[in-house]
């Protein structure tokens, strides 16, 4: 219930508008109630009126038929449009709040939950179980009401045709009332559990279509059949719990729902053959039946639709609650421009509490306008370190100053503009070339996105682009080449302009000439900017001011180039292995 409750906060806004669809939908629900009483009329009151004249029953007929066409023709279908065209509008709405904050959240989680999830099922909840939800609104708050307004006008009606009648029809409510509760508490359960088994075929789809390239270069077509068959399978079979327990909920309840009409058929009968009921009464009855006993029908559908709206509230909203590493505290201030003065302080961290620490007691004093290079074997901790700077993690102790600031008195978003970063596998998303740069300063206009890109040395392939600047680069950048899509990704910082840079791996996997590109464009950008180098080619980091190496999360050298080289350490060797390949 709790998840309803917190779900009942999107809908508040819409009350007015969830109001006047109900209002709307009682005239478009109640106008059919009056068939049964025309049916009445015409039964007991025209064709089995013995004073009445032929000519006159007709012309009374005719009377009451074009009223009657005049409310279901002219009358009842606006109702309708307008009943059908509120109800999604609100559930619209809501679903579109939802996915909004749900958006914002998404942005504020840490990399560390997105490493422990398939990114296709964080979007099943985002598309599969928001939509889900829907029905909640169109169901849950309109059309049950509506229902349930229908049954008691209907009842009111019949009570005043016959009571005995009456009490017969409703005589299995009860009965109706104890199924519907026994067995939907089983059906969200095993709502949820069809769902999470959908988000792991999504999940396992999304990645194997990423990787696609993958597994036709390894042939493991066959295998891959296996795996995503596996998981297709697991959602089978919870699909197929999930509909036997349904198909067992529809027996039930609808043997119930049958056996009331065959109930009141019998009574009614006796009744006229006892001469204690009129004909048509007793056909107005039976037809009032299925009017009765239809809403009864459409909230069995509603009971399952909502359930599995609830559980997939409870999947939204589980989602929801996930925590945030990364929070502004309290009395976080926002950070102008920085200087770029980095102090690493006794930093220790680890990604789990049950995990070895991947850097140790780390100290590192960087300056103004110092370049500093990482270097050392893979797995030390370079790119780790380098992700504590725009806080993508928080050290687990110690602390990083920022011009004497420790970084987490900073809010973190002011922090991220004002650092530029470039790595090895840079993203773009599949839009225009443009638009890619424009996302290091998104309000920056033509001219200033084709300097950066000149900065870059990207200005010339791009006009080389079929579309130029407006070329769209495919999901990923996948149209654009490796060298061509890190200097997009330069040309974005060069539109940022941040004092601190970070670029980790920025050329490692490049041929030659693009590197030549590259290295020349990301000089030109770190001149007069604090700048943070991961690297695999020590050649490329030669320039640096210091070079830091790093072995096992602790700091084993210091120096420039030539000092490490005449240290003949660590550095030296590495360098010396380098030179032999």
């Amino acid at each position: 219930m709790n998840s309803i409750k917190r779900y009942m906060a999107f809908v508040k806004p819409y009350w007015k508008e969830i109001i006047v669809t109900i209002i709307i939908g009682i005239f478009k629900f109640g106008i059919p109630l009056l068939l049964p009483l025309v049916m009445m009329y015409v039964i007991d009151d025209i064709i089995f009126a013995e004073a009445m004249a032929q000519d006159e029953k007709v012309s009374l007929l005719l009377k009451i038929m074009a009223v009657m066409f005049v409310i279901f023709v002219f009358l009842r279908p606006p109702i309708e449009y307008f009943r059908q065209y509120f109800a999604q509008w609100i559930g619209s709405k809501v679903l579109y709040d939802i996915r909004d904050q749900l958006f914002t959240h998404i942005q504020k989680l840490s990399l560390r939950y997105y490493s422990n999830r398939k990114v296709g099922e964080i979007i099943s909840r985002v598309i599969h179980d928001v939509e889900q939800t829907k029905n909640f609104v169109i169901t849950g708050l309109m059309n049950i009401w509506l229902d349930l307004i229908t049954i008691v006008i209907a009842i009111i009606i019949m009570l005043n045709l016959n009571v005995w009648l009456t009490l017969v029809a409703i005589s299995m409510f009860p009965l109706y009332g104890f199924s519907v509760k026994y067995f939907y508490a089983r059906l969200r359960h095993l709502t949820r559990v069809r769902s999470q088994a959908l988000a792991e075929v999504q999940g396992h789809l999304h990645e194997r279509v990423q990787g696609m390239s993958v597994i036709r270069s390894f042939a493991l077509e066959d295998h891959e059949q296996k795996q995503f068959a596996k998981r297709n399978t697991h959602f089978l079979d919870r699909a197929i719990d999930h509909t036997k327990w349904n198909a067992k909920t529809f027996a039930v309840v609808n043997t119930i729902t049958d056996v009331a009409p065959l109930l009141v058929i019998f009574v009614a009968g006796y009744f006229v053959i006892m001469g204690n009921l009129e004909v048509g009464a007793m056909t107005a009855f039976v037809l009032y039946m299925e009017r009765l006993y239809g809403p009864l029908r459409r909230l069995i559908n509603s009971s399952t639709t909502l359930t599995q709206s609830i559980a997939s509230m409870d999947r939204v909203f589980e989602f929801i609650d996930e925590k945030y590493d990364i929070e502004d505290e309290p009395h976080s201030k926002p950070l102008q421009r920085a200087q770029g003065h980095l102090e690493f302080r006794n930093v220790t961290f680890h990604y789990d509490d049950d995990e070895k620490p991947v850097l140790k007691n780390l100290q590192l004093d960087v300056k103004q306008g110092e370049t500093i290079a990482f270097v050392g074997m893979s797995g030390g901790g370079k790119s780790t370190l380098i992700s504590l700077i725009p806080r993508f993690y928080d050290v687990t102790s110690g602390q990083i100053l920022l011009d004497g600031t420790d970084i987490r008195e900073f809010k973190v978003r002011t922090l991220r503009d004002n650092i530029g970063m470039v790595l090895q596998d840079n993203i773009l998303f599949s839009d225009s070339v443009k638009q890619n740069i424009l996302m290091g300063r998104p309000d920056a206009s033509e001219e200033d996105v084709i300097a950066a890109a000149k900065a870059a040395n990207a200005h010339d392939f791009i006009m080389n682009l079929p579309k130029g600047y407006d070329t769209e680069v495919g999901e990923r950048g996948v149209k654009l080449s490796g060298g061509q899509k890190q200097r997009v990704a330069i040309a974005r910082v060069f539109l940022k302009n941040p004092p601190i840079l970070i670029f980790d791996e920025a050329t490692s996997a490049l041929d030659l000439e693009s590197e030549h590109y590259i290295q020349e464009a990301l000089e030109v950008l770190a001149k007069d900017r604090t700048t943070f180098i991961v690297a695999h080619r020590l050649s490329t980091i030669t320039h640096a001011d210091r070079i830091v190496v790093i072995e096992n999360g602790e700091i084993a050298e210091v120096g420039s180039h030539e000092e490490l080289i005449s240290r003949k350490g660590s550095y030296k060797k590495l360098f010396e292995v380098q030179q032999l390949n």
